[in-house]
């Protein structure tokens, strides 16, 4: 059996607000023959006849009767479907799907996302968070979200805008004896007989920590290995061992000594979509790019 259409619906409904197939096809702006074709496709879809003609008018059957009601009602809720989308695409309300690593979501989104907030009230975000990129990127390949914000992908087909380069920060305690040096920048290679603050496997930041540390001639031993990202200065701070961060999720008045790491490390972040970005997306991707507190480049 066939499903309505709403046109069949409008149909059915003009007939009975004109009290005439003449005066609805005139409407309608169609011919009446199509109007009929329509009406009987609607009443096969239904099971049985919906409307009576008489010499001067039409009347509802029993069925039609019944049937009315919903037809209205399908109807006034696809004009508010549209209005939705309407307002939507003015930024006057929806929803957007945001995932992120958990350093962006920590340190670089919080700034935006209240900015945001503030230019458009009635936009709801969703955010969903992930603990390595890979799975970023596999969640925004399955559709899991409208835009994605992390490490610049690696054979994306979809719009890629590149946001800048995320900084890193070494940790320690603030009582550490590093504390006493002149210089606050540090070469990783100068922690290489230190146990680490690490992360579990599943952390992506457990591979920038490897690499960074490999490039400077050693594989770090771990401590301890922090599940949360944002645990990880935390524990360094405590004097668990050295933790390389995100620098922005790092609080302004953090109990702990922060060095740069000499040479530095750096990660390439970018938001990209599936296909063509909606209204929605386009606008939050320019706020981000305009409010994320992200390096330009690598200098």
């Amino acid at each position: 059996m066939a499903t309505p259409t709403l046109r069949q619906l409008e149909y059915l409904v003009t007939v009975v607000d004109t009290g005439s197939f003449t005066r609805a096809a005139e409407q309608l702006h169609v011919t009446q023959p199509a109007l009929s074709h329509q009406i009987r496709a609607l009443e096969g879809a239904l099971g049985g006849p919906l409307l009576e003609r008489l010499p001067r008018a039409v009347r509802l059957t029993p069925t039609g009767r019944a049937v009315l009601p919903h037809a209205r009602a399908a109807l006034a809720e696809a004009e508010r479907l549209q209005a939705v989308a309407r307002r939507a695409s003015g930024l006057e309300e929806g929803e957007l799907e945001v995932a992120a690593v958990y350093s962006i979501s920590l340190g670089i989104l919080p700034p935006v996302l209240r900015a945001w907030h503030r230019r458009h009230p009635g936009v709801r975000i969703r955010l969903r968070e992930y603990s390595h990129a890979e799975r970023l990127q596999e969640a925004m390949a399955a559709g899991r979200a409208d835009l994605a914000i992390g490490p610049v992908p690696e054979g994306w087909e979809g719009p890629i805008r590149e946001l800048g380069v995320e900084e890193f920060t070494v940790v320690l305690a603030s009582d550490d004896p590093l504390a006493a040096r002149p210089t606050r920048s540090i070469a990783l290679g100068e922690l290489a007989d230190r146990a680490w603050v690490h992360y579990a496997p599943d952390n992506g930041l457990a591979d920038l920590l490897d690499q960074a540390c490999a490039r400077a001639g050693f594989h770090p031993r771990a401590a301890v290995r922090a599940e949360q990202t944002s645990a990880a200065p935390l524990l360094a701070a405590a004097g668990l061992g050295p933790a390389l961060v995100p620098a922005d999720i790092v609080p302004a008045h953090f109990d702990g000594l922060l060095l740069r790491p000499d040479p530095p490390v750096r990660r390439a972040l970018a938001a990209y979509t599936r296909t063509r970005p909606d209204p929605l997306t386009v606008a939050f991707t320019e706020l981000l790019a305009q409010r994320a507190r992200i390096n330009p480049g690598t200098g």
